[in-house]
């Protein structure tokens, strides 16, 4: 099969399509034939070299994939055939960047028909961190009021949705070219960052996400009601913002996804329901993944990128 794997680190050029063994299937797992991989900026920071999260290269990034089971001996969760998305794994390595990729039966769902691969591709990582951070750690009720900062990113796009399928009031921060995006994905109030101040704009919110990180997430304590909840994505171990959320009063808590089939069905029935679209603003085929990763390095993306196979 092909891989796209790096013997270095570096920009994006380290990125070589090679050829590899076919990975093979141990008990509880399926080999999927992937048909997408969905990027992620995490990706490219370990492309980079920037934490260790996978070691010393060699190694085979991605996790987010979109395909059809090729072969399932030893579980009885899936069957050939199937279609299935799911990020399995993470963090650990999963060699997403491949044409075949062997996953625990559990850490992947049935794809519905009304998904194409590329959207389903787009969605776990993106789709599992929102519905942790809002779901699952926060709650997300009928009349809460929610900011997401990042609106119009990967996780943000995506929260935004599900906290409005739960009923919430939806304040975002996005940059004024982001506005209409962010208010036809249903939010309700739009803050532009690069004129406003969010910290002076709103006040009295039950519950922030965060997905920028820098100050954010510190600033954001000025516009939570008495007892908010501040949730982050990207400064979950910092201890100096968690003893100032603390010293006010307010929750914290700090999301790192994990594999999550009950996450992952929850927005499968928000999909079904029409009540969320992922947003892939734009796919490469397999072998140009270099030219991909040059836009993941650019950031200010809208939605997600994906490669095709």
């Amino acid at each position: 099969m092909r891989v796209i794997t790096q013997h270095t680190l570096g920009g994006p050029e380290v990125l070589t399509v090679e050829e590899a063994p076919v990975p093979r299937v141990q008990p509880t797992e399926v080999l999927v034939r992937v048909a997408a991989i969905g990027l992620n900026p995490l990706e490219a920071r370990l492309r980079a070299g920037e934490f260790p999260l996978l070691g010393r290269p060699p190694f085979v990034l991605g996790w987010d994939i979109s395909g059809v089971v090729e072969g399932a001996p030893g579980t009885w969760r899936l069957r050939p055939g199937d279609e299935v998305f799911g990020m399995p794994l993470f963090p650990r390595a999963a060699g997403a960047y491949a044409e075949f990729v062997a996953a625990p039966a559990l850490h992947l769902v049935r794809k519905p028909a009304s998904l194409p691969h590329v959207e389903a591709a787009a969605l776990p990582i993106v789709g599992l961190t929102a519905w942790q951070a809002l779901v699952d750690l926060g709650g997300v009720g009928e009349g809460d009021r929610v900011l997401v900062h990042g609106g119009g990113g990967g996780v943000g796009h995506v929260a935004i949705q599900i906290a409005k399928a739960r009923g919430a009031y939806v304040v975002t921060t996005a940059s004024g070219g982001k506005r209409a995006f962010v208010e036809d994905l249903g939010a309700d109030e739009v803050i532009d960052h690069t004129t406003t101040d969010f910290a002076e704009a709103v006040r009295d919110i039950d519950l922030v996400l965060d997905t920028v990180g820098g100050d954010t997430a510190g600033r954001s304590l000025r516009v939570l009601r008495p007892g908010g909840h501040l949730v982050t994505a990207v400064a979950e171990q910092e201890t100096a913002l968690i003893t100032a959320c603390e010293a006010a009063g307010m929750r914290f808590s700090g999301v790192a996804v994990d594999p999550d089939p009950v996450g992952l069905r929850g927005l499968v029935d928000l999909v079904e329901r029409g009540a969320l679209r992922v947003h892939v603003q734009e796919t490469f085929p397999f072998e140009r993944v270099a030219e991909a990763h040059r836009l993941l390095d650019g950031g200010h993306l809208r939605g997600k990128l994906v490669l095709t196979l």
